[in-house]
């Protein structure tokens, strides 16, 4: 009767929530924060990923026991009329066994209810509502949910902070349906940080993405945790995950692996990818390594292999946007093509030649300094201390990006990308030397990715995880 009358409480409050949607949110107080963080939902580390389109939804969480885990769906706050789902539990590397499901058949525009299940494990009642072909997504990086034992507050403020950063981003714009987070969710890779990662109700309510970074890399669990839909499984990955692709309205977003070197391999998924979705108008790439910015001159070497390896991908398949992380320093690049600016970063850019490469300052961990010099491709830099996120406003003929602070009222950048057709201004020109040397690029990068899967495995097993070899090297 108690867990009846908690789910029954929890569809009246997102009733009321979704009826007066369009008033802007206050930002949560600790005590608040305390009691969701005690909460069973918390606890399992529910969250909900993207689907493969706009008719699924991904689910995640953890139980002690394993069962065959559900999703019951339904238009009906009440559940009366639920349709099942079920999906797969697993061990998790961290001793638990974590839940996946997937759920299918979601029409456009509509608000739907959904229960988690699996043994004794009820979630409350959530909702969510899918789009059409217009929306706006919240993109940031670099989250740092970090768990470390000298200071057990850590976890949940750290948490904590992602939460008011996505009421704050939802405080301005309401109608926000999707998380894009471009890696180092988690600062050491453990379950813990991803159940962090997981705890703030609203990513029960909108579905994220998210691309490993680094630091996800330092532990196992990334690997069950993200339930991603459309993964390249083929070829050699750095073992936690692979990449990936989603279509939400005219946009097909394009998530890769930077921790992992194989350019064959990424240039074989971003060739599938588009194939599998050639009326998309629109291509937006997420990862993890800032590949231009040179903030942090000490990684300038790592950051040229990576835009010898990227860049001519990019350009081939007309990629317009490159949302990226990794430096903490917020950057937004002039257009480049063929590693080069040919046009001037602007408010409006229409069909613009090449593509603008964005780099977002970190959550828990943002850089301020002043001192430190940017490489010529950047055609805007901002400093500050504060954690930033950025809005996209993705239509059929535009996408605008517009970034603020935590708690400011106005934007200090933004910048619009018109496309008046489905190529746009993306006029690539295949060169006979140029394809020889991009093979050879990816291929060295394959043999590259194989020994760096090698002292991966190495760290990993010294850190205590249950790591096999031959999945450790290739990814499996």
């Amino acid at each position: 009767m108690k867990k009846f009358s908690k789910s029954l409480l929890c569809v009246l409050l997102t009733a009321i929530l979704l009826a007066t949607s369009l008033v802007p949110s206050i930002a949560m107080s600790q005590s608040s924060w305390d009691e969701i963080w005690a909460s069973e939902d918390a606890a399992a580390g529910l969250v909900m990923f993207t689907g493969s389109d706009e008719s699924e939804r991904n689910f995640t969480w953890y139980t002690d026991d394993q069962n065959t885990p559900e999703v019951r769906v339904s238009t009906n706050m009440f559940l009366t009329d639920a349709v099942a789902f079920e999906g797969e539990s697993m061990k998790a590397t961290e001793g638990e066994f974590v839940n996946h499901v997937t759920i299918s058949g979601l029409e456009e525009n509509t608000v739907y209810y959904y229960q988690c299940i699996s043994g004794d494990y009820e979630s409350d009642v959530y909702s969510f509502r899918t789009d059409d072909d217009e929306f706006k997504a919240v993109y940031m990086t670099d989250i740092h949910i970090t768990n470390e034992s000298e200071d057990p507050e850590m976890l949940k403020n750290t948490s904590f902070n992602l939460n008011n950063t996505l009421e704050d981003a939802l405080s301005r714009e309401n109608d926000i349906s999707l998380l894009l987070s471009a890696g180092d969710q988690a600062s050491d890779g453990r379950l813990a940080e991803y159940k962090g990662f997981a705890s703030s109700p609203i990513l029960k309510s909108i579905p994220v993405a998210t691309s490993i970074g680094n630091h996800d890399r330092k532990g196992a669990e990334y690997k069950t945790f993200a339930n991603v839909p459309n993964e390249y499984e083929k070829g050699i990955s750095s073992y936690v995950g692979n990449d990936y692709w989603f279509v939400k309205g005219d946009v097909l977003f394009l998530v890769a692996d930077t921790n992992s070197a194989s350019g064959k391999d990424h240039a074989k998924f971003v060739k599938n990818a588009v194939g599998s979705n050639p009326d998309v108008k629109w291509k937006v790439l997420m990862a993890h390594h800032d590949l231009y910015s040179g903030r942090l001159p000490s990684r300038e070497s790592e950051n040229e292999l990576l835009r010898m390896m990227w860049a001519p991908i990019i350009d081939e398949y007309g990629i317009d946007l490159i949302l990226l992380g990794h430096s903490h320093y917020y950057t937004v690049s002039n257009v480049l093509y063929d590693n080069e600016i040919v046009a001037p970063l602007e408010e409006t850019m229409v069909d613009p030649a090449g593509a603008v490469y964005m780099v977002s300052c970190s959550i828990n961990r943002p850089r301020g300094d002043d001192d430190i010099g940017l490489n010529d491709e950047i055609g805007y830099a901002y400093l500050t201390q504060e954690p930033i996120y950025n809005i996209l406003t993705c239509s059929e003929d535009s996408i605008t990006v517009e970034s603020y602070e935590v708690g400011a009222e106005e934007s200090f950048n933004s910048f619009t990308i018109v496309k008046t057709d489905k190529d746009g201004g993306h006029d690539y020109e295949k060169s006979f030397f140029a394809s020889i040397f991009n093979a050879l690029v990816r291929s060295i990068g394959r043999i590259v990715t194989f020994f760096n899967n090698i002292g991966r495995y190495h760290d990993m097993k010294e850190d205590g995880f249950d790591v096999k070899l031959f999945d450790c090297i290739f990814g499996k």
